[in-house]
């Protein structure tokens, strides 16, 4: 299976950016707005911190463009379905937020519009859009799809270490550890005191999408494994993909009782409440484990990049894309093109992050300051750079493939099944799946 690279949008892509690149030129938001002022759009949010950043931002938005911007706050592991539903009815969505592995479905089924309808109309398309300003590996990741630009990047994360200094001071560790058989065999023993309900690690293991990606995905690649092979097959049997799975079962013992519970919420908590020592969570929840409100932190807080396997140092890839919503009305599209504009821009990236998002342009992050505040920043552009697997299949199926995964890789967790039993499982289940989908005769798409 390929890995997304920096540089790998194609020409294609590229060539959608609207006009030639002015960044002395303001997007004056008022004038792009004046046919749709008063319009009324609408999009689901999560409660994430980049959500929480753009909604701090949206009154300045609405009073520039008079543009309404109505959102609806749902669990992640909620996103899909209610989005989903909301098409399939013909609802009131005007845009979609689409997942990396969302993207294949979506577009099929045609429920999002490709950016090139609008970015032909200068009058409603910033002159400083500037695809090339946005990291390669998420444009072609969360907002591609066969040879299009469907959604710009929005809310995108990297896979880090978190980790408590001091009690990895007080261990006698003076850094983190750099790969995961340092996490099982040096720190985790000497991090791991149950007697004072303190844990060496949290891994966020809820059933379902947290579970499927999350957890079972997460111990895949960096130990050489993956879930599919080149024939599009299950990989799960390889000796390489055991070895991961088998290695997140011997790990548990240094996790909290009922972890295979924990959503985000649960691992970034029992970090910030110096529960746990290390969790390895997206870039994402950096401002919550800074906010005293949230977090006893403080200075303790350490930010690194994932441990590397026996394959190398190969992170957790995840995030999405905002996209105008195909059952949108002419005058919702060209509102909902114009927000999401702003809300992916330059322009306003350094507010967006000094609000808690993580945005996906890559000006914003050779800042100095920006790097020296935020110390999430390295170690997440390190890994978008170098390029990462295909973290999980972008392909319409994932959305079915996903339950099966969640369900067996919840019982390898809970002792109900072996890894080598859940592992077969999961991979006739799977196979199925694509059989009957038309992955094997020609009739599907393989991986974008």
């Amino acid at each position: 299976m390929k890995k997304f690279v920096l540089g790998a949008i194609g020409a294609a892509l590229i060539a959608l950016t609207a006009a030639p690149v002015t960044a002395q030129t303001p997007w004056a938001i008022d004038k792009a707005a004046a046919s749709v002022k008063g319009t009324k759009v609408k999009i689901i949010f999560l409660d994430r911190p980049g959500y929480r950043a753009i909604i701090k931002l949206l009154p300045e938005f609405e009073k520039q463009s008079g543009i309404k911007v109505d959102y609806e706050i749902v669990p992640y592991e909620n996103a899909r379905e209610k989005q989903v539903l909301n098409f399939t009815s013909k609802g009131d969505l005007t845009m979609a937020l689409v997942d990396l592995v969302w993207i294949g479905e979506f577009a099929e089924s045609g429920w999002i519009v490709p950016i090139d309808t609008y970015t032909k109309d200068a009058s409603i398309t910033d002159p400083n859009l500037n695809l090339q300003g946005f990291f390669p590996l998420l444009l072609n990741a969360f907002g591609s799809w066969d040879g299009k630009v469907y959604g710009l990047p929005f809310d995108n994360y990297s896979g880090l270490l978190f980790y408590n200094q001091c009690m990895l001071k007080d261990a006698g560790f003076d850094k983190p550890p750099q790969t995961w058989d340092e996490v099982m065999n040096v720190y985790a023993p000497k991090l791991n005191h149950p007697e004072k309900k303190q844990y060496a690690f949290a891994l966020q293991s809820l059933r379902g999408e947290t579970q499927s990606a999350d957890s079972f995905m997460r111990f895949l690649w960096p130990f050489g494994g993956s879930l599919l092979d080149k024939d599009f097959k299950s990989n799960l049997m390889s000796k390489q993909s055991q070895a991961g799975l088998e290695f997140r079962q011997k790990l548990m013992k240094y996790m909290p009782p009922g972890v295979v519970s924990y959503d985000h919420a649960e691992a970034v908590n029992a970090l910030a409440q110096n529960q746990v020592a290390m969790i390895t969570e997206w870039s994402a929840f950096y401002g919550t484990l800074t906010d005293p409100k949230t977090s006893k932190l403080g200075n303790c807080l350490g930010v690194a990049p994932e441990p590397k396997g026996p394959a190398g140092r190969l992170p957790a890839l995840g995030g999405f894309s905002l996209a105008v919503a195909s059952q949108a009305t002419p005058a919702q599209q060209k509102a909902s093109w114009i927000f999401i504009q702003w809300a992916t821009s330059e322009a306003i990236a350094r507010a967006y992050v000094e609000a808690g998002g993580v945005s996906g342009r890559m000006a914003i992050y050779k800042d100095p300051a920006i790097r020296a505040k935020f110390k999430y920043v390295d170690p997440m552009v390190e890994s978008w750079q170098q390029g990462v697997p295909e973290y999980r299949p972008r392909f319409p199926a994932w959305s079915s493939i996903t339950e099966t995964v969640a369900e067996f890789g919840s019982k390898m967790m809970l002792g109900e099944v072996t890894t080598e039993a859940g592992a077969k499982e999961i991979g006739t289940r799977m196979e199925a799946t694509l059989k009957k989908e038309g992955y094997y005769d020609g009739k599907k798409k393989k991986l974008q």
